[in-house]
C-alpha cells in the first residue's frame, strides 16, 4: 500500500509538534505493509534547524516550489492508495486540488491543529491550508482533537466522515534516561513560545519560581522574547532535539504541561509532549482541560495544576509519591498512546473508509 503526504515537516521539529509524531507513526506504518512519501517545502527557518535527513520507512520529498514539483508529485499521487494533506502545509490547497483530480484511492485530509482551526474561523480569519470549498471533497477528515470538534468540523467546513487520531509517543526515541546537569531542576518546562500559552506559564512556572527562590526552574524552547519575564532561578535551554528530549524530563523532579489556549478551550486534545514526558518516565503536572480524563487518571497518573498554589503544593510532595506517579504515567503511555497502537488505529481507519468508498463507488455506478 502506498501512501502520500503532504506536510508541514517531518525534517525538522523546530518550533512544531508535526514532526516527531510524523516520524514515529510512518515508523510504525512500515512494519503494516505502508510505504510513505512525505513532501516537504524546504523553508529556510526549518532547513536551519534540520534534525533528520532519513525517515524509517519512507521517502522524504524536499521541494523549493510547488512548480518545481508539481510533476513528480502527480507522479505519486497516481500511484497511491492514499493521499493525505495536513493542516499548514503550505501548499495544502495545491496538493488538494492534486489529490482531487489524480489520486484515485482514499483523499485525506489530518488537521493535527484542529482547535487552532477552528478559533480562527470563529473570528473570521480562516488558514490557509484549505479553499473556500472547506473539507467536503474529501472522502475522510482526521481529528487531532476529539469531543465535539468533530460535528464542528462538519458543520463548519462540510466534512463528510471525521474522526479522532490523537498525539502518541515513540517508546524507542522517548524512554526513561540518565539525568544530566545542565538540564537538572525541579520543575522544568519544554514547550515554544507562544503568546497564548504564557500566562499559563507565568502562573505555573514563573510566579512558583518567584516563590521558591531556593528551587531551581528549567525551561526548554525555541522563539522566546527578550521581554519573558526571568528570575534568577529559572533557568533556559534554547530549542532541544528529539534526541535530547529524554534526558530532559528525566532530568527534573516534576515536568509542567501546559496547553495551547485554543486547545485547552476545545478540550480532547492532548499534546504531544505529554505523551512523550510519560513514556521517558517523568512525573507530570499539567493544566486541565476538557477530555484530559480519557488520557490519564488525574491524582494517580498526573497531577492538575489550576493555580499557582497546586504547583507549589505538588513540588513538596515526598519522592515516593512522584516515583508512584512516574510508573503509573508511563504504564498508561506504553498500554494507550504509542506510535505503534495509532498506527495500527490508522491502518483499520483508512482500509475501513477505502473499503466504504468502493462500496458506494459501485452502488452509484449501478
Amino acid at each position: 500500500m502506498r501512501m502520500a503526504i503532504f506536510g508541514l515537516t517531518v525534517t525538522s521539529s523546530w518550533g512544531n509538534g508535526h514532526a516527531t509524531l510524523w516520524r514515529g507513526l510512518i515508523r510504525a506504518l512500515a512494519p503494516l505493509g505502508w510505504r510513505i512519501s512525505f513532501f516537504e517545502r524546504d523553508t529556510p527557518y526549518y532547513a536551519g534547524a534540520r534534525d533528520l535527513d532519513h525517515l524509517d520507512g519512507g521517502d522524504i520529498v524536499l521541494y523549493t516550489s510547488w512548480d518545481d514539483i508539481a510533476q513528480a508529485a502527480a507522479n505519486v499521487v497516481r500511484e497511491a492508495d492514499v493521499v493525505i494533506v495536513t493542516s499548514y502545509c503550505p501548499d495544502a490547497v495545491e496538493a488538494s486540488h492534486l489529490a482531487q483530480e489524480s489520486c484515485r484511492g482514499l483523499k485525506v485530509f489530518y488537521d493535527l491543529d484542529t482547535a487552532v482551526t477552528l478559533a480562527r474561523i470563529e473570528r473570521g480569519d480562516p488558514p490557509s491550508y484549505f479553499g473556500p470549498e472547506g473539507l467536503r471533497d474529501f472522502g475522510l477528515v482526521l481529528s487531532y482533537t476529539g469531543g465535539p470538534a468533530l460535528d464542528a468540523l462538519k458543520t463548519t467546513l462540510g466534512a463528510r466522515l471525521v474522526l479522532p487520531l490523537y498525539g502518541h509517543v515513540d517508546p524507542d526515541r522517548h524512554r526513561p534516561a540518565q539525568p544530566r546537569p545542565e538540564f537538572a531542576g525541579d520543575l522544568s518546562y519544554l514547550g515554544t513560545y507562544a503568546q497564548d500559552r504564557q500566562p499559563s506559564v507565568e502562573k505555573l512556572l514563573v510566579a512558583p519560581a518567584l516563590r521558591m527562590p531556593d528551587r531551581r526552574f528549567v525551561i526548554g524552547g525555541a522563539q522566546y522574547p527578550q521581554d519573558f519575564p526571568w528570575s534568577d532561578n529559572i533557568f533556559f535551554v534554547r530549542h532541544l532535539p528529539p534526541a535530547d528530549h529524554p534526558a530532559f524530563f528525566c532530568s527534573s523532579r516534576l515536568t509542567l504541561n501546559v496547553t495551547r489556549e485554543a486547545m485547552a478551550r476545545k478540550g480532547w486534545c492532548p499534546s504531544g509532549r505529554l505523551f512523550e514526558a510519560a513514556a521517558c518516565g517523568a512525573a507530570i503536572i499539567s493544566d486541565d482541560w476538557p477530555g484530559l480524563d480519557s488520557f490519564f487518571e488525574p491524582g494517580k497518573e498526573i497531577l492538575l495544576a489550576h493555580s499557582t498554589e497546586d504547583v507549589v503544593a505538588a513540588l513538596g510532595l515526598p519522592d515516593t509519591e512522584l516515583e508512584t506517579l512516574r510508573g503509573r504515567a508511563r504504564e498508561r503511555v506504553l498500554d494507550e498512546h504509542t506510535s505503534t497502537r495509532r498506527a495500527a488505529e490508522l491502518d483499520r481507519i483508512l482500509k475501513e473508509a477505502a473499503r466504504a468508498q468502493a462500496s458506494e463507488a459501485m452502488e452509484e455506478a449501478v
